[in-house]
């Protein structure tokens, strides 16, 4: 029989950063993850470099049933709190955009020190382990939980679900978390792939076939959300910065609709260049703002664009003059769905945070149990916040774990 003091069930973001912090505190804890290794989320991350925080990490940045519930842990432990646990290891590191902090060279690196600090603190990490099943104790104070895994039967006083959602199963991700918090009485609101690009149907497809790799900066709303970024053309359909924060609030069934000019007035650039009696065909002087392949393709999508792609602005009569508008400007369209989980970055929903304290994590039923990071039904935009989340409900837990 082996006794732990606390077992971490996950070895992503969330469970090494509690386990880190619980083992500095001088408890005994094992780390179990069923994958061959621990952070393969963060190794594939931001392009393998892993957006690893934002400094703009707000409340306001997270979804959840109960928006308040991330304010505690956010305030506690904040980005500058673990750039200075990154600066202690000399990682090398650049704000990409601002607030966006990126590793120089690669994610493994951000990794090695998450390792290095569970290793400092004497953390057993166990891989391709798996747990088949868990039972409460009830006379072997202080031991409350007993696990059997492929490893052998292990006894702790604290046990930490930091499974993840179900998003990127190809990395490993399942819902075994859920599955925990359902089998402790805990209620699990519906989830759904996050932070994912959207597909399209019949002629939308095959126009966002033909542009297939064309990147444009662009305004989408949906459900009174807006997000102003890149958006790129796939074979699937619509992927980019822009549309995967806009996903977070899309529903089956929504319009998006998207502004491929943000920040110009379409309507008075067309009237400037009527009044200065510009000689170039529309789909040139359209050239001009837009990606030529982006602009030629758009026009051919409509029959009735078409027919002005080759004309004058002179020519046009104020009917054409808004349709060209419409077209460039507040596109309007229904997504045929997304892609789902298997390339979606978060789950959103999950375990009910009106279950969960949200200044120790643990399950207010169920002394002993808690639950960090992505399980939670607390869900960040792009850009780093679902990282911060991490590092902060699991430098939470591990305070008291």
């Amino acid at each position: 029989m082996q006794q732990v003091d606390t077992v971490i069930i996950g070895g992503g973001a969330a469970g090494l950063m509690c386990a880190a912090t619980a083992g500095a505190r001088g408890r005994s804890v094992r780390v179990i993850e069923h994958a061959k290794r621990v952070g393969k989320k963060i190794l594939m991350s931001g392009g393998g470099r892993c957006n690893f925080t934002n400094l703009d990490t707000r409340p306001a940045n997270f979804l959840s049933a109960n928006p308040h519930f991330c304010k505690s842990a956010l305030s506690r432990y904040t980005p500058w709190d673990f750039l200075a646990l990154v600066d202690g290891y000399g990682l090398a590191y650049h704000e990409k955009t601002p607030g966006q902090f990126f590793c120089d060279d690669k994610a493994k690196d951000l990794l090695d020190i998450l390792i290095a600090e569970c290793d400092r603190a004497g953390v057993d990490i166990r891989t391709q382990c798996s747990v088949t099943a868990i039972d409460v104790l009830t006379d072997t104070e202080p031991y409350r939980f007993q696990l059997a895994t492929s490893a052998g039967t292990v006894q702790c006083q604290s046990l930490v679900i930091a499974t993840g959602g179900l998003s990127i199963p190809t990395l490993g991700a399942t819902g075994f978390g859920y599955q925990i918090a359902g089998q402790f009485g805990l209620d699990v609101l519906p989830r759904r792939a996050g932070l994912v690009p959207f597909t399209l149907s019949d002629r939308w497809l095959d126009v966002a076939r033909e542009l297939a790799g064309v990147s444009v900066d662009v305004r989408v709303d949906t459900n009174n959300q807006t997000f102003s970024d890149a958006m790129l053309f796939t074979h699937r359909g619509l992927s980019g910065p822009a549309l995967l924060q806009i996903s977070n609030y899309w529903q089956p069934g929504d319009a998006l609709t998207v502004d491929f000019l943000p920040t110009l007035d379409v309507s008075a650039q067309l009237d400037q260049w009527r009044h200065e009696g510009a000689k170039a065909e529309v789909k040139t002087l359209l050239s001009r703002l837009l990606p030529s392949r982006f602009v030629h393709a758009w026009l051919a999508a409509d029959a009735r664009l078409s027919a002005l792609a080759e004309r004058r602005v002179a020519e046009l009569n104020r009917e054409a003059l808004t349709a060209l508008v419409d077209a460039f400007q507040r596109w309007r369209i229904v997504p045929a769905g997304t892609e789902g989980y298997r390339t979606a970055e978060v789950t959103l929903g999950g375990v009910s945070t009106e279950a969960v304290s949200s200044k120790t994590f643990e399950a207010k039923a169920v002394p002993g149990l808690y639950f960090v990071g992505e399980v939670l039904d607390v869900t960040g935009w792009l850009g780093g916040y679902n990282f911060q989340w991490a590092w902060a409900s699991g430098w939470c837990a591990g305070q008291v774990v």
